[in-house]
């Protein structure tokens, strides 16, 4: 059986491949994540999933790689990471009582022979009308600062959502599990 490889750090993309239950290493592929002028946010997941299972490929020359990018939306602009409280709580502000798309894109990149199998899977979340003292209240207890969207469906970020529509919730998270075990399936790499 081939290698499989992670090519993300992210800890939440970890936990989500450890469900599955098979051996998996991880890798840190070191990305400029900007998005490029004029790229829609379905092309920018795209690209960077894409980017991430390749940077890995050069490392491990025999396995399934797989990458993944999330890129939420609202109202077709694109919505990145806060990485602060302040932007936090303005990205918050912005999205109560109106739905964000969150792309999420999938690679599985065989190094071996080549092959590469990209899907994208969005994810639909309608938030809340809240209150800004509800939000200060959110983001002090869970500080999502590194979460697009500023909020963490798996976690108490769940009480800032009123409805969610998409194929697989797993993607809200980061990993589209549902796809990838369909990528890994035409790969001959079986789950069970």
């Amino acid at each position: 059986m081939m290698e499989l490889v992670l090519a993300s750090t992210s800890p939440y993309r970890r936990d989500l491949l450890n469900r599955l239950q098979v051996p998996f290493t991880t890798f840190a592929p070191e990305l400029d994540e900007t998005p490029l002028p004029g790229e829609t946010a379905i092309e920018t997941a795209t690209r960077l999933a894409e980017a991430k299972a390749r940077v890995a490929g050069t490392h491990f020359q025999n396995a399934l790689i797989i990458g993944s990018d999330q890129v939420a939306t609202l109202d077709g602009e694109q919505i990145g990471k806060p990485h602060t409280h302040e932007n936090a709580t303005l990205q918050l502000r912005r999205m109560r009582g109106r739905q964000v798309v969150f792309n999420t894109a999938l690679c599985l990149f065989n190094s071996k022979t080549g092959c590469v199998q990209n899907r994208l899977v969005p994810f639909t979340v309608s938030f809340r009308n809240l209150s800004d003292a509800q939000i200060e209240h959110y983001l002090l207890k869970e500080q999502p600062y590194n979460c697009a969207g500023s909020a963490k469906s798996e976690g108490l970020g769940i009480a800032l959502i009123a409805r969610m529509e998409g194929e697989d919730p797993n993607s809200l998270i980061g990993l589209p599990l549902i796809a990838l075990i369909d990528m890994l399936n035409n790969e001959e790499f079986t789950i069970i």
